[in-house]
């Protein structure tokens, strides 16, 4: 089981744009990499003194106050670290972008306590410990392909989790989904749990604002293969969303209606679609602002071979359909 502590020293003095904050918002615009959270720990537990003297998170600041940091980082996560191999986009010290598979649990929970992306993360980097939640600042459905990222350090977990926060972080999936769309459009729905089903989320009043962004790439044979945008990052957002406008994404088990195959579909078809035994949905590409640097990057996961092949098959029955 991974364990391990990192020793964290600081002393500054506060400087005038910062008097009379509160503490735990002074230090945390001066040591941004923390999380106020970790910082209040710090106050808390007389890790983080004022002029030598312990001190309440609510307490105010004055400028030249002597702030000292002498914590122990202690690890975040207790889970197990496992040798699974890794799709790896991109590295280095703050941040890891990876192609998740499908098939693949982000998160060790129960019934998948093990064989998790976080397990194989851990192998792989194991100073993730020391970072909240294995550096998993969004997520994917198990069944979901393509990008994610995650952070590596302190300063980039803290970056990431307020780039989504803010909407500044560009997130675009290909999606395969139900009948064939005229265009693109906009879905404004809040999302929140299913009223009878806790285990769905759904379209309701007293739901979080959610804003999908979709554009039509091509109709196929009944299907329509798109691409979405999210502004906001709801579990199971486009999902719910095309279920809602009546168009749920082909082959997910959850918000999907049973299959229709299109007029005439031969056998080669038929195959492909009732061998498609996951939602047609692919992380495709990921944008954001460096955490160390503010550069702009970004990141594409090329379609998997299932994606891969039931676009090719949708392409080639639309055409045989055409020419007969």
């Amino acid at each position: 089981m991974t364990s391990g502590t990192e020793r964290i020293e600081a002393s500054f003095s506060v400087p005038p744009e910062l008097s009379d904050q509160r503490l735990d918002q002074a230090v945390a615009r001066l040591m941004p990499e923390h999380s106020r959270s970790r910082i209040q720990g710090w106050v808390r537990s007389g890790e983080l003194t004022v002029n030598g003297e312990k001190r309440r998170p609510r307490d105010r600041v004055l400028v030249d106050d002597r702030v000292d940091v002498a914590a122990q980082a202690e690890a975040e996560v207790t889970w197990e670290a496992e040798a699974i191999d890794l799709d790896i986009i991109h590295e280095d010290e703050h941040l890891i972008v990876l192609n998740k598979p499908a098939g693949l649990v982000v998160h060790p929970a129960a019934g998948h306590e093990a064989g998790t992306l976080v397990n194989a993360l851990l192998h792989h980097a194991p100073e993730l410990e020391r970072i909240p939640r294995a550096g998993i600042v969004h997520r994917l459905d198990k069944d979901t392909s393509g990008i994610m990222v995650v952070a590596r350090s302190l300063e980039a977990h803290t970056s990431l989790v307020a780039q989504l926060q803010e909407r500044r972080m560009g997130r675009e999936y290909q999606a395969v989904c139900l009948g064939e769309l005229t265009g693109g459009g906009r879905i404004e729905q809040p999302i929140g749990r299913h009223p009878q089903q806790r285990k769905k989320m759904a379209v309701v009043p007293d739901g979080r604002p959610a804003v999908t962004h979709y554009r039509l790439v091509r109709r196929m044979a009944g299907f329509s293969h798109i691409r979405c945008q999210l502004e906001s990052g709801r579990t199971h957002q486009i999902r719910v969303h095309m279920a809602h406008i009546r168009h749920p994404l082909l082959g997910d088990p959850v918000y999907g209606s049973r299959m229709r195959y299109p007029r005439g579909t031969d056998e080669e078809l038929r195959s492909v679609l009732d061998g498609f035994r996951r939602q047609a949905l692919h992380a495709a590409r990921l944008e954001l602002a460096h955490p160390a640097t503010d550069e702009f990057c970004e990141w594409e996961a090329p379609l998997p071979a299932d994606f891969r092949q039931l676009l090719d098959a949708l392409s080639a029955f639309e055409e045989r359909r055409s020419a007969s």
